[in-house]
């Protein structure tokens, strides 16, 4: 839950966003470096009594400030592009999981186990338990097994959507008469949350997602279950 003592980026639940939040930190890092030597460099020029007059028309430092941004740059570009690749890898799926973005609502497919398909509300706020999160909570929820490379397949019957999971790193549009494709992997057990993250109508911010994380014999017990 959202508080003022709680605006951090969410704990992550898959090895993606971990490489995202190390990402995060490595440029965070940077930007921190970058704006302290330049803070300095301003104080120190506005705050005292002396003029250099090659300070603005030199070539080495001309030089100087050419080369040393376009390394920094290097160092943010390459592991960059490394998760840019790593986001976009696909492998061997275990299981493949098809979301269908309807106004508003969130129909799901697991087209591997003899078409297992429901559709998933939100909780009104009247019909709340007293352990259910307003405006997060849904009537059913996606089970899926952790440490299992899972295969997300999302279109959508009307507008354009998106499926968004924080703590995996995970954003992906639903888009109608398209099928995006996207892999990721659930490390630990819990439930995770999600919402809409493309503006789709008047109740966009009533269609959450929320993701069940389980072991994969308690998987197995709920597929059995719901056949």
């Amino acid at each position: 839950m959202t508080t003022w003592m709680n605006l951090n980026i969410q704990d992550s639940a898959s090895p993606l966003m971990e490489q995202l939040i190390f990402f995060h930190d490595h440029s965070l890092m940077i930007l921190i470096m970058i704006t302290t030597l330049v803070s300095y460099l301003m104080l120190t020029l506005f705050f005292n009594k002396f003029i250099n007059r090659y300070l603005l028309h030199e070539q080495s430092i001309e030089i100087i400030w050419t080369i040393f941004p376009a390394l920094i740059l290097l160092f943010i570009a390459f592991p960059s592009l490394q998760l840019l690749y790593l986001l976009d890898e696909i492998n061997e799926p275990m299981i493949t999981l098809k979301s269908i973005g309807h106004q508003w609502y969130w129909k799901y497919e697991y087209s591997d186990f003899n078409n297992i398909e429901f559709d998933s509300y939100m909780i009104p706020s009247n019909e709340l338990m007293i352990n259910n999160l307003r405006l997060l909570d849904v009537d059913n929820r996606v089970i899926l097994p952790m440490n299992s490379q899972i295969r997300m397949l999302v279109t959508s019957m009307d507008v354009i959507h998106s499926w968004t999971i924080p703590s995996f790193g995970v954003k992906i549009d639903a888009t109608p008469g398209r099928l995006n494709q996207i892999s990721f992997m659930i490390n630990r057990p819990g439930l995770f949350f999600g919402q809409c993250s493309e503006i789709c109508g008047a109740n966009h911010s009533f269609m959450p997602i929320v993701i069940e994380s389980i072991s994969m014999n308690n998987f197995i017990k709920w597929i059995n279950n719901n056949n």
